[in-house]
């Protein structure tokens, strides 16, 4: 890989390719001002993921599973294809984009791309006899070494398309999670990532054969093959399989056993009656940047789909003193690989247990009402669709007014925002304030000196109606959540 196609952006990408292959304009990821805002911090894992860009020759495939054909994954030199079966031309163009980006993410170079009109799938060869026939003939005259179709592929349908191009064939699963692979940085992400890839592969190991057999035993040879035989024996495609199931029990016994940890955690924030607000959204709609310039978290922000895996919990103040939480979470996207969402579904759990989910929506993107679609299908799935629910409108700096007009006119109470320049972020927080769930119980105590800890978590979680200083402790009357005050009702009796 250069140098010069590493400074290439998936705009970029996507923006060649689709004008081959539609010639209209659209864009799946805007181009922005790449630059890391203030409130971003250092942002110097941004420069470790860009040090550690794909290989040509590399790949991030799984390295427990030998010999297995499946596994020589290699998405260098690529050529898209896509299937328009319904909507509209401008929907079949922004799929083709995004698939564009997420194989630009993934560290591919994308250099050419097919595009097929029909009702369905072909179940041989996904495009037919005559497209697959057209698209051998582009991956011979660019080069191409891989094959993306924009779609989750069967094995039978993939193999069917790999005996006719020639190349290795990859389906828009295979690059989501090759992505999440390349990103994932805790050890909990990575074990998520690697259960997904062998729930993925594990339907789609593919041998040579015969030549695959791991034992015969007795007599095997000529007329005697049948008295004293005990067959082919265990194949090694059968023995892959028995070695990636254990290994995805393995995974998901060490997964389990991280989740402790979390709900730990969130028993404590529990206990002292802390807010927890979830943010969710299109991945790339700039939810990471939002976490940012309300908490000055210094979270990684990247321009590239998939930036952001391991889940980040940050303290956040409202205008009135409350203290909450902020959640940022792993981006959705369209036909997100279920895969995946079993696989996370342990730290997605922070969704789910939210008490206010703040949406975050690319309103400069051509079609946010069908990213808004993808998320809300993602939180039906997590049973987290019932939530009190923020739509935030961000990248307004970029987006057309009659498109962020024709936003609010669908989404009520949506609020305009821009990460970025800081634009519309007071409104925000004074939304959530409102939104976030208020102490409910009156308390008029009086707390022993020696329990100035109990003071503190009033002022810092409750509303502090009157507070003064008495030779015996400090007189409060504060709401405050059922459990602070049964403890400050318990210190006020001890006195």
């Amino acid at each position: 890989m250069t140098g010069t196609r590493r400074e290439r952006t998936a705009q970029e990408v996507a923006d060649d390719v689709v004008a081959r292959v539609l010639s209209r304009v659209g864009t799946a990821v805007q181009a922005t001002d790449d630059a890391p805002t203030a409130a971003d911090g250092d942002q110097l894992d941004l420069e470790e993921r860009a040090s550690l860009r794909r290989v040509a020759g590399l790949s991030t495939e799984l390295e427990d599973v030998t010999e297995v054909e499946y596994r020589e994954l290699r998405l260098e030199k690529v050529v898209l294809v896509g299937l328009w079966s319904s909507g509209t031309a401008e929907a079949a163009e922004i799929s083709l984009r995004e698939l564009a980006a997420l194989a630009e993410t993934a560290g591919s170079q994308v250099l050419d791309g097919l595009l097929q009109r029909r009702g369905h799938p072909d179940p041989a060869t996904y495009l037919g006899s005559g497209k697959a026939a057209e698209l051998a003939d582009l991956v011979q005259a660019v080069g191409a070494d891989t094959v993306i179709a924009d779609d989750e592929l069967a094995p039978s349908q993939r193999r069917g398309l790999e005996d006719v191009v020639k190349v290795k064939v990859v389906d828009r699963t295979a690059l989501i999670l090759d992505i999440f692979a390349q990103h994932a940085k805790s050890k909990e992400g990575k074990a998520q990532v690697e259960l997904a890839q062998l729930e993925y592969l594990l339907p789609r190991l593919r041998g040579w054969g015969e030549s695959m057999s791991r034992q015969a035993g007795g007599q095997v040879g000529g007329a005697a093959q049948g008295m004293g035989s005990r067959g082919p024996g265990e194949t090694k495609i059968e023995l892959d399989r028995r070695r990636i199931r254990t290994r995805m029990a393995r995974l998901r016994r060490e997964i389990a056993a991280m989740a402790p940890s979390r709900a730990t955690k969130r028993r404590s924030r529990e206990r002292y009656g802390v807010p927890s607000v979830a943010i969710v959204g299109y991945t790339n709609a700039g939810k990471s940047s939002l976490l940012n310039q309300l908490t000055g978290a210094g979270v990684l922000v990247e321009n590239a789909l998939f930036a952001t895996l391991d889940p980040t919990v940050r303290r956040a103040t409202t205008p009135d003193g409350r203290v909450y939480t902020l959640t940022d979470t792993v981006g959705f996207v369209r036909a997100l690989p279920h895969q995946l969402v079993e696989a996370f579904r342990s730290t997605l759990e922070e969704v789910a247990e939210a008490d206010l989910v703040l949406h975050v929506v690319d309103a400069a993107h051509p079609d946010p009402e069908g990213q808004i679609a993808a998320v809300r299908t993602v939180l039906a799935d997590l049973e987290a669709l019932d939530l009190p629910e923020i739509v935030v409108l961000n990248k307004a700096d970029l987006a057309a007014g009659d498109q962020i007009a024709r936003l609010r006119t669908k989404e009520p109470g949506a609020v305009v925002v821009s990460a970025r320049t800081g634009d519309g972020l007071d409104e925000l927080r004074q939304v959530i304030a409102d939104g976030v769930p208020r102490p409910d119980v009156l308390v008029d105590v009086v707390v022993p000196y020696d329990r100035g800890d109990l003071v503190h978590q009033v002022h810092e979680h409750g509303e502090v109606e009157h507070s003064e200083h008495r030779p015996d402790g400090t007189a409060l009357r504060a709401r405050v959540d059922p459990a602070l005050a049964q403890r400050l009702h318990d210190a006020a009796a001890r006195k």
